[in-house]
């Protein structure tokens, strides 16, 4: 780095400044994903959605946010880092206001697209950062660890919040609360965070164009699946053209001096297993947290606040596992550790999908949901770390960028194909009763499960790979003391 606005191993007080900011932009931008799902019925009734049109004040911040990430990414790179984070905050704030005095539904749906535009910017330069501003390596991973928590709990963070404000005074502040803390995050980013170097060149137009459109039509596709069903014109026409514009971003990127993101980042089989990997827990995860809520209040009866109390156990966890990751890392092998993480979440699930109408949440509910907090929780963080694994400063930006694009895809690969499985176990009915409805959750239960085992198997393939590498390198040392 060159002229860093902070040394490079800051004392024990600065560094906890840097990791809040640093933590306080991505839990913000975390919550606001989920925050209004437990509002959007108030949202409807105030501003007059249409069912349809209901689902846009998600889709209109996932479709931009998904889009531009690796643009985002490598804009990071060439213009500095802190100063493309510190502008997404800028911007997420201000779009949060509009959002929050939104007086129409397509000023709302506007400014949450503005918003997915100044998320995918700003987030990731914030893993990219953390990497930069923790040069040491034990002190890297617990801030990976701590950054890992926050991002998998910060969707039932959000519904736990969300249910606190709709309850009890408007839906309107769950998009609010972001203006003092992406206001805060303004005022203490150039002076905690280091600029690091620009990296010379420019952006990668071609690539950009491919992997823009290729992102933005691949979410679209994926949202449309979740709306219109697989056999739509409008999921269909979509994911082709997202397969056709892939193939053509690797083509142009396997040719370009400056490629927005370097083909060498996936010759690592741990870090292509960790994007992979991230994947499927995060669809896995994301959409329990969807149905979940559903099932609470539909099935059971629970109030807003209520639901989001009921995560309260899952949350605790995945906090807690950043104690038991840095405990356990140093006492197991990590991929072992993965495994096992997996293992157990892949039974939490499992043991959550056995459901039904009459179901209580406690103990039923609550110990599959800690089973999973302790597996999630753990494997979340090791898939963080193994994605920006032996990754040069210069790769930082773009390797973060795959780290959350892999998590935004998931989350939308995962909705779309559990939205069709459930629609397909209540049989299409407008109004299932209870019954159906609890028989649909836990097919979808059941579907997130085989998720988790795939996982497992990518886990497994990377454990697998981590040995045979340490023999060969135990095998080179060997041969010349042979000689």
């Amino acid at each position: 780095m060159s002229a860093p606005s902070i040394p490079v191993r800051p004392g024990t007080g600065r560094r906890g400044v840097v990791l809040a900011v640093i933590l306080g932009c991505q839990l913000m931008m975390t919550l606001d994903a989920s925050i209004v799902t437990t509002a959007l019925p108030h949202i409807q009734q105030e501003l007059g959605f249409t069912d349809s049109a209901l689902s846009w004040i998600q889709n209109s911040y996932v479709l931009v946010f998904g889009g531009l990430l690796l643009l985002g990414a490598r804009a990071g790179d060439l213009f500095g880092r802190r100063r493309v984070f510190v502008a997404g905050v800028v911007v997420f704030t201000l779009a949060s206001l509009l959002a929050g005095v939104a007086p129409t539904a397509e000023l709302l749906i506007a400014a949450r697209a503005v918003q997915g535009l100044a998320s995918a910017f700003a987030i990731p330069a914030t893993l990219a950062l953390l990497v930069s501003s923790f040069p040491a390596p034990e002190e890297r991973a617990r801030a990976i660890a701590v950054y890992s928590a926050v991002i998998g709990a910060g969707a039932s963070v959000g519904i736990i919040v969300g249910g606190i404000f709709t309850q009890f005074w408007s839906w309107r502040w769950g998009l609010l609360i972001n203006v003092p803390i992406g206001a805060l995050v303004v005022a203490l980013a150039p002076r905690v965070l280091p600029e690091g170097e620009r990296q010379p060149g420019r952006i990668d137009v071609p690539g950009a164009l491919t992997i823009t459109l290729g992102m933005s039509a691949l979410v679209y596709g994926l949202v449309e699946a979740a709306e219109a069903g697989w056999s739509s014109l409008l999921t269909i026409v979509p994911l082709a053209a997202a397969v056709v514009l892939v193939v053509a971003f690797v083509l142009v990127e396997r040719r370009a001096a400056q490629p927005i993101v370097p083909l060498r980042l996936f010759a690592s089989v741990q870090r292509s297993g960790a994007y992979v990997g991230r994947v499927l827990i995060v669809g896995a995860m994301f959409s329990m947290f969807y149905f979940l809520s559903q099932y609470l209040q539909n099935v059971l009866g629970l109030s807003p606040l209520e639901t989001g109390f009921a995560y309260i156990p899952i949350t605790a966890m995945f906090f807690a596992m950043v104690y038991v990751v840095r405990f356990l890392g140093e006492r197991m092998n990590k991929s072992v550790l993965l495994v096992a993480s997996l293992v157990l979440a892949t039974v939490g699930m499992a043991w959550l999908s056995r459901l039904d109408s009459t179901t209580p949440y406690f103990p039923q509910i609550v110990l599959p949901l800690l089973v999973l907090g302790v597996g999630q929780g753990i494997a979340i963080i090791l898939f963080t770390e193994l994605g920006m694994a032996d990754v040069h400063q210069s790769d930082a930006g773009a390797a973060s960028g795959l780290v959350n694009t892999a998590h935004q895809i998931g989350g939308s690969v995962g909705l779309a194909i559990l939205t069709v499985i459930f629609a397909s176990a209540v049989g299409h009915e407008t109004d299932p009763d209870p019954v159906a409805q609890a028989e649909g959750y836990a097919a979808v239960f059941q579907v997130s499960t085989l998720f988790y085992v795939g996982a497992v198997v990518v886990a497994v393939a990377i454990l697998v790979a981590n040995r045979r590498s340490r023999r060969r390198a135990a095998a080179l040392l060997d041969g010349p003391a042979a000689v």
